[in-house]
């Protein structure tokens, strides 16, 4: 059960071991010099990391990369895991007190981070839709590694929560023939709600100038190598842990000189890199938010105290969950 928290208790949720985790307490010291104090309002779980980190699939040779900022504890367990908080600022720096900000923390009800660490919320993006920011930063990072154009045939393979978001950034490109690809004919309404087309694997049209990936599946990697047409490149946005995957490297794959590239939000695009910052990215994503069509990702909030009892069933893949908020008051 949780206590009544004061001002310097947090609760914070832990993964202690494969498809176990509770909710714990600590104290927080008050905010240092350069710190604000943010009270969380509400998060966001990351189905496709959080499920790898649930299940102790984090591979050892990713233990250091596959830290989250301001992470606590050693994979494989016992972690303090989590990257999509939104809060208000109740103490600290004086110039961000009762703004709404976004913060790549874990899932606490109550913490302390560098004020530079925390990016404000405008006010056109209403705070439970912020909790998207993570992923979309990751959407956005994924269009300037794949480099779509106008009046491209572009195809997106998973119609998961990055997956849409990144079929949602290249459908503004004028001209483009953007199509979400999946498995769940009920993905058909979300490629509607933001603007996009949708196909079966089978009845997917091929011959694209770009095909995303981001279904977490091998077959789908599959399905987006079929798709990819004369030269084009088969971006590879999902992350596989320490599962092993196969794909078609024969048949048409060289004959047709395809591109598989590998893109990851832990850096910056190299198109970018040289003039962008991290935390100007993530502004960039945050701003991206204002559009209401997006809500279309968001499943009703869990309380954050039920979360130990619900996130195996919230992680489980055949939950049909795209993006699972988190309500903390």
């Amino acid at each position: 059960m949780l206590v009544s928290e004061s001002a310097d208790i947090a609760s914070a949720l832990w993964y202690c071991g494969p498809g176990q985790v509770e909710i714990r307490r600590e104290t927080i010291a008050p905010p240092a010099a350069g710190e604000i104090r943010v009270r969380a309002l509400h998060g966001a779980i990351s189905r496709g990391t959080e499920a790898l980190v649930l299940g102790g699939r984090v591979p050892e040779s990713e233990h250091e990369r596959m830290r989250a900022p301001f992470m606590a504890g050693q994979f494989p367990f016992p972690v303090k895991y989590g990257y999509a908080t939104v809060g208000r600022v109740v103490g600290g720096a004086e110039a961000l007190r009762g703004k709404t900000v976004f913060a790549l923390y874990p899932h606490q009800s109550l913490f302390n981070i560098p004020a530079g660490a925390a990016v404000e919320v405008p006010e056109t993006v209403p705070p439970q839709r912020a909790v998207l920011a993570a992923n979309m930063e990751t959407a956005l990072n994924a269009v300037w590694d794949a480099r779509p154009g106008p009046c491209d045939r572009i195809a997106v393979v998973g119609a998961g929560v990055v997956g849409s978001l990144i079929a949602y950034l290249c459908g503004r490109l004028p001209g483009a023939e953007v199509t979400l690809v999946d498995v769940n004919p009920g993905r058909a309404e979300l490629a509607d709600a933001v603007g996009v087309g949708f196909a079966s694997p089978a009845d997917a049209k091929g011959d694209c100038d770009l095909v995303v990936h981001a279904s977490g599946a091998p077959d789908g990697l599959g399905t987006a190598m079929a798709l990819a047409g004369e030269e084009a490149t088969v971006l590879e946005v999902s992350w596989y842990g320490n599962k092993a995957v196969t794909t078609m490297l024969g048949g048409p794959f060289h004959s047709r000189r395809l591109r598989l590239v590998s893109s990851q939000v832990g850096k910056i695009a190299p198109s970018h890199r040289p003039r962008w910052t991290h935390h100007r990215r993530l502004s960039a994503a945050i701003a991206l938010l204002g559009d209401p069509r997006l809500d279309a990702l968001l499943a009703p909030a869990v309380p954050f105290e039920d979360l130990p009892r619900r996130l195996p069933a919230i992680l489980d893949p055949r939950s049909g969950i795209l993006c699972q908020p988190i309500a903390y008051a």
